[in-house]
């Protein structure tokens, strides 16, 4: 039964009247405001190489913003595109790509349905979307502290041709910061598949977004693929928008020789060129990989005290409770609250309530269907210290309410 105290601070807490979005991982105005000088870094238009960046022209991207990218994802220049603000935007296009050209040589997706993704959960709800949007077949593996279920995952792709791709996000996983150990990588490279032209889509969002002294790293996919015989197997996406400014940042890829020349050759025809002058400027403000770091340290300094704001109000009114838990990421935007069976989507509602929205339930897992009901995305980032604090406060107590009120 629900003690009558937890009822009484959960109804008192209702009258402070919030009202907080957290249902994503913006960035807070304190960060976006670590890159303002960003919009003053042009002093001229005119590239290393000569090129006036105000003109059409250098589809894959400047020289100079490619080896940028080429030294913050350990890759060589060559081997890098950096086109558009959002690297979702470049997933979407390189699996259409897929459905309409096909790769490696092989026949469009299209043309050989169904389409079927290896999806570990809980993940990103974005990449889920895309598939659902595109009529691809998603398949739930569980995600482990050391990344996919493995056994599981390597019994899939070798046994069903119609397995295509799979997501992952290597490094602080989109919502439970898991860090995907060497092994996993390297198993995920070499590994026997039906399908001569998986995809192993490699969404290194939180590559360099630290939560502690430690910069926690992965193994180089690329290289693992290439030692394993499975060159064209990885594309790797990244992006400024959790760096510089969230809305008007630098997205790039990176792949084999051969997979860059597939998406020049693809994109030829959707593009004269990208935003050039942002690229310029990027690269003026960001200057190499060690200013990056740099920069990303100050970023840390203003996210982590949320984090552990959030942890201690967990910590002290769900330190007890059965078959609560949560993740202590090490990186990244997010927390992973896991409530007792049955109470996630009670949860969410009672902290709409007390004027806090939260990501929908559901949402880290394809379809929207957490068949548990037990998984919550808790974001820290964007409200100020403060509201960070009350709202976990806030989210405790709904979730103490919901299992006691028999959500479960």
């Amino acid at each position: 039964m629900m003690s009558q105290d937890i009822q009484a601070q959960y109804d008192a807490f209702k009258q402070l009247g919030l009202k907080l979005d957290m249902s994503r991982g913006k960035p807070a105005p304190e960060q976006l405001d670590l890159s303002s000088t960003l919009l003053q870094q042009l002093e001229g238009f005119t590239a290393a190489d000569g090129t006036d960046t105000r003109n059409y022209g250098i589809a894959s991207g400047l020289p100079e913003v490619r080896a940028l990218f080429a030294s913050l994802l350990d890759v060589p220049a060559g081997q890098v595109v950096v086109d558009g603000n959002a690297s979702l935007a470049l997933m979407h296009d390189a699996i259409v790509f897929c459905l309409l050209y096909g790769i490696a040589g092989q026949t469009p997706w299209s043309q050989q349905q169904p389409v079927t993704f290896l999806c570990p959960v809980p993940g990103y709800d974005r990449h889920f979307s895309i598939c659902q949007s595109l009529g691809i077949k998603m398949v739930s593996v569980p995600l482990n502290d050391d990344g996919p279920d493995m056994e599981l995952v390597e019994r899939l792709v070798a046994a069903d041709a119609s397995i295509k791709g799979m997501w992952c996000v290597p490094k602080y996983s989109n919502p439970s910061g898991t860090i995907y150990s060497a092994e996993v990588v390297q198993r995920l490279a070499a590994m026997k598949t039906a399908a001569p032209d998986f995809l192993l889509l490699w969404d290194d969002a939180y590559r360099l977004h630290h939560l502690s002294e430690q910069k926690h790293s992965t193994i180089n996919v690329l290289e693992a693929c290439e030692r394993a015989g499975n060159p064209e197997r990885a594309i790797v996406f990244a992006s400024t928008s959790k760096i510089t400014l969230a809305g008007s940042g630098l997205a790039a890829l990176a792949s084999s020789p051969a997979n860059i020349a597939w998406w020049q050759r693809n994109t030829s025809v959707r593009t004269i060129g990208p935003d050039k002058v942002n690229q310029l400027r990027h690269v003026r403000f960001l200057k190499d990989r060690a200013n990056v770091e740099a920069l990303m340290g100050r970023h840390r300094q203003l996210l982590k005290p949320k984090f552990d704001a959030v942890l201690a109000q967990f910590d002290a009114y769900l330190g007890d409770s059965e078959g609560v838990s949560w993740t202590r990421p090490l990186g990244g935007y997010f927390i992973d609250l896991v409530t007792p069976p049955g109470c996630a989507k009670r949860t969410i509602a009672l902290a709409k309530e007390l004027g806090i929205t939260l990501t929908s339930a559901g949402a880290a897992f394809p379809y929207g269907n957490d068949v548990e009901d037990r998984h919550i995305r808790i974001a820290p980032s964007f409200p100020s210290l403060d509201e960070i604090s009350q709202a976990a406060k806030g989210i405790a107590l709904a979730l103490r309410v919901a299992a006691g009120s028999g959500a479960a």
